[in-house]
């Protein structure tokens, strides 16, 4: 018997009028033969989500990476700020050495785990962003007088190192000279034996840093309280 034409019915039995179980499995064959393939294209978006997320966590892991190697994160938040005044700010922390991104919170927030600045996590509320140098009085400074002429710019914290600080604590930083002039004026404000002094004069600028922290805070505790003294 023929082989019935692919998408013809099959020729029915004389006998019985109805096609034999043969033929109809050659008819079916033949259809799924010529059937068309059918491709689902996956979803432009999904391709779109698998991209951002690679995206995300390469950025996690770069932002990681630079906060392991600074010694002071600054963190502000930058409300309303338009495209000129973030490019401005940006030249300013670049002349200044210091790095500034806008980042998302939740990011940031990954990136900052198990590093020394995890104490600035609560401040990551809102549109945020994060400063960062190896000199921790510039990267203050700049941050604090981009604030002082810009009141949708305002520095809400960072840290130095494990140590976190607030808004003041920023600002007092802020107000001290720079790693240079401080290294040079640093026998005039540390009352120890020189090995100690040679020591901290040879430190890294994070180390430094905190030193200066202290005396920060602490000539801010005798600017607060003469009355105190006084009456003492």
């Amino acid at each position: 018997m023929a082989v019935p034409a692919a998408g013809h019915p099959p020729r029915l039995d004389r006998r019985t009028g109805s096609a034999s179980r043969a033929a109809n499995r050659r008819v079916d064959a033949a259809q799924r033969a010529t059937r068309p393939v059918v491709v689902t294209p996956r979803p432009a978006i999904e391709w779109r989500e698998v991209l951002d997320r690679t995206e995300k966590r390469e950025f996690v892991t770069s932002l990681a990476s630079s906060l392991a190697d600074t010694s002071i994160v600054v963190v502000s938040r930058n409300s309303g700020l338009t495209v000129a005044e973030v490019t401005e700010l940006r030249r300013r922390m670049r002349a200044a050495g210091a790095t500034f991104k806008v980042a998302k919170n939740r990011l940031a927030t990954l990136a900052l785990n198990g590093t020394r600045f995890e104490g600035v996590k609560p401040l990551l509320k809102g549109p945020t962003a994060l400063a960062w140098a190896q000199d921790p009085v510039a990267v203050a400074k700049t941050a604090v007088e981009f604030a002082r002429i810009n009141e949708k710019f305002v520095v809400l914290g960072g840290a130095i190192g494990g140590q976190t600080l607030d808004a003041a604590g920023v600002k007092a930083l802020s107000e001290l000279p720079s790693l240079e002039a401080l290294r040079a004026r640093l026998l005039g404000l540390i009352q120890a034996p020189a090995t100690r002094i040679a020591g901290v004069l040879q430190a890294p600028g994070g180390q430094l840093a905190r030193v200066l922290a202290a005396f920060a805070q602490k000539d801010g505790a005798k600017k607060e309280g003469p009355g105190e003294a006084e009456a003492a």
